[in-house]
């Protein structure tokens, strides 16, 4: 049996009934297709062999993949590639999308600089007539100096300006509109009713009072015709403001206005240049003037934008740009392609290098792969051979010392076992210790969640039900981790319920509590052992909370929208035998929320160094005080791992939530 008939047979089995149906699909739609047959069975299976087509390319590519990146050798090829490949196609839509944006731009700026340079030779035209009218010689009526001057305006500018008007009148009223009083020129863009206009107007003092010169150009597209030749099509889209209702053009915001596009006003036969040469794709840019709206019935609009669209070869904007260098230009773009060649080879050779390099690392990784399956079959006596004397060579001798001291580590993996195994029984006895139901008092809703950093836990919590109204809520952090830690927590249980148990304890002051449990500590554990240490009564017949913080982060009591921390105390338990703790008591309104919490909740840290923090925690149960317990409790641990970015923990993680109605 040859080769190729064993991968066919191997493919095969692989098919499932759906890749068979698929295969079978794409022949007949391939024949139909073939034999050019039509109609209403034929289509339709044509259809579904274009499907089938889409649904076996998948599964193709999706077998190709895994063949392909199974070999080691392969998978570098790709990562080559990738490394080669990838930045190189990524820095190449960076420039193509840098040169869309830089040519839009530079073709923008030929377009505005055109056109007010059109209304600056106008400004220039209406200067020149009031000078001229100024010095009018005498003899010459008004009349006739203004015609002249007209006459001789138009001999000159007509070519540069089509359709220009020059008017004289004794009324300066558009100007003060249009220019705002106190001002004797404007040059610029002025929309009256429909019509567009370059227009520039200036006052020409008299005796008899003042005249006023004003030059208008309407924007036509013969006009536009003439503007910024480097340029291909060219639009103007005027626009008016968008007060509601159905619109008629496109919607564009200035500031916090909308205006809607009106009329239209292209370039008479303006289109985009022929291509130069094959890498000089069509540009399409985008650019506003401001425009002065004057309209009948007194309307007026300072600034009312007017949008331009319009598109460029960049081979024609290369030629403006390098016009200065004339014949330089040339140089520079062979220049420019000799180094791009010179990239290129680099980076053949560069992938060349990579492959090579490649097939001598998995010849080594290959070696290894055959060892493996001498240790998968137990057989601790075969040995890589080492042909170089570098990293690959000394990852050989690293198995090699690995398969000699196999044994022993599987020893080792064996008494690890036991202690894994003697950690899960400690981390089930600590459970114990846990409340293990929680306690029914009136107008109170308890939960607590406590994960472990480890399998035992240093972290303790405990409800204690001291009479029908009284119930006790204590929170521990034991120093340490671990077993130690968990045989200290199970000792500071016996101590708290031994004292809580006794007849008469809801009357027994919090701070005396703490201090007995403070003197335990410090007889019965060594000098480096402490814990942090809350202890609260609440009574839910004179809803009052009484409460001692030995050292412990502050809780917080949460009601109407605001929060108060519950502090009052003293230090740390296990360090000073006669330490005297304070007692403090707080009224506690109705529906208020109670959370108290470890330090392992507010301290892990996101990527930035920045610890969780009280405030954040704070914060976090404010949003979600309306919620049970047990949503608060879970809402709180979420959002310190959120925070920290991964699910490893440093600490004991604990959390205490009361309702307290």
């Amino acid at each position: 049996m040859t080769a190729l008939s064993v991968n066919f047979r191997n493919v095969w089995r692989r098919l499932s009934r759906i890749d068979v149906l698929a295969i079978l699909v794409i022949l007949g739609g391939g024949v139909c297709a073939i034999l050019d047959l039509s109609g209403g069975l034929p289509s339709f299976l044509k259809f579904l062999a274009i499907v089938a087509s889409v649904y076996a390319a998948f599964r193709f590519a999706g077998w190709w993949r895994t063949r392909l990146l199974w070999s080691l050798r392969n998978r570098l090829i790709v990562a080559y590639l990738f490394i080669a490949v990838v930045p190189i196609l990524l820095i190449l839509t960076l420039v193509v999308l840098a040169g869309q944006i830089l040519y839009s731009q530079l073709g923008a700026y030929l377009l505005y600089e055109d056109i007010h340079g059109r209304i600056a030779m106008m400004a220039d035209i209406t200067e020149h007539i009031a000078a001229a009218h100024r010095t009018l010689p005498k003899g010459i009526s008004e009349e006739d100096s203004e015609r002249v001057l007209a006459a001789q305006s138009h001999m000159v500018h007509d070519p540069e300006l089509p359709g220009l008007s020059i008017n004289f009148s004794n009324d300066p009223s558009l100007l003060e509109k249009i220019a705002g009083t106190g001002k004797n020129a404007f040059a610029g863009l002025v929309e009256e009713g429909d019509t567009l206009y370059l227009m520039s107007l200036r006052e020409m003092p008299e005796e008899q009072g003042v005249r006023v010169v004003a030059l208008r150009v309407p924007v036509t597209p013969e006009f536009l015709a003439l503007i910024a030749p480097d340029l291909g099509a060219i639009q103007l889209n005027l626009t008016r403001r968008f007060e509601g209702g159905s619109r008629q053009g496109i919607l564009y915001t200035s500031g916090e206005i909308q205006y809607e596009t009106t009329r239209r006003i292209p370039a008479r036969n303006r289109f985009l240049h022929p291509a130069s040469h094959w890498i000089d794709p069509a540009v399409t840019g985008f650019s506003r003037l401001d425009a002065v709206y004057v309209g009948a019935g007194g309307m007026f609009d300072p600034r009312r934008p007017v949008l331009v669209t319009f598109n460029a070869r960049p081979s024609r904007l290369n030629a403006r740009i390098f016009s200065s260098l004339g014949e330089l230009s040339g140089s520079f773009a062979i220049l420019f392609v000799a180094i791009l060649i010179v990239f290129l080879l680099i980076e053949v050779a560069a992938l060349i290098t990579g492959i090579v390099m490649t097939r001598r690392i998995t010849k080594a990784v290959s070696d290894l792969h055959q060892a493996t399956k001498y240790v998968k079959n137990q057989d601790w006596t075969h040995r890589v051979r080492i042909e170089r004397r570098d990293q690959l060579g000394d990852l050989g001798e690293s198995f090699n010392d690995m398969t000699g001291s196999m044994s022993g580590l599987l020893e080792e993996s064996k008494k690890r076992q036991r202690l894994e195994n003697e950690l899960s029984i400690a981390s089930e006895v600590q459970n114990q210790l846990f409340p293990q139901k929680m306690p029914s008092v009136g107008g109170v809703e308890l939960e607590a969640i406590c994960k472990a950093a480890r399998t035992v836990s240093g972290d303790y919590y405990d409800f204690i039900q001291l009479s029908p109204t009284h119930l006790a809520i204590a929170l521990a952090d034991i120093s340490g981790k671990g077993i130690s830690a968990a045989l200290l927590m199970a000792s500071l249980q016996a101590a708290l319920r031994s004292q809580l148990l006794a007849a008469g304890s809801e009357k027994m002051s919090t701070g005396e509590l703490v201090a007995r449990l403070n003197m335990h500590m410090v007889r019965n554990t060594a000098d480096d052992r402490f814990a942090t240490f809350f202890i609260a009564v609440y009574d839910s017949a004179t809803r009052t909370l009484r409460y001692t913080n030995a050292g412990h982060l502050p809780g917080f009591l949460i009601f109407n929208g605001t929060s108060k921390h519950l502090d009052k105390g003293g230090m740390v338990l296990g360090v000073v035998e006669d330490y005297v703790y304070e007692e403090g008591s707080v009224n506690v309104p109705p529906n208020a929320l109670l959370v108290q919490y470890s330090d392992g909740l507010v301290e892990p840290e996101n990527v930035y160094g920045e610890e969780f923090g009280i405030r954040r925690l704070q914060e976090a149960a404010i949003r979600v005080q309306s919620s049970t317990p047990r949503v608060v409790g879970q809402s709180l641990m979420v959002a310190a791992e959120e925070w920290a970015g991964t699910p490893e923990q440093a600490d004991d993680m604990t959390v205490i939530v009361a309702r307290l109605r």
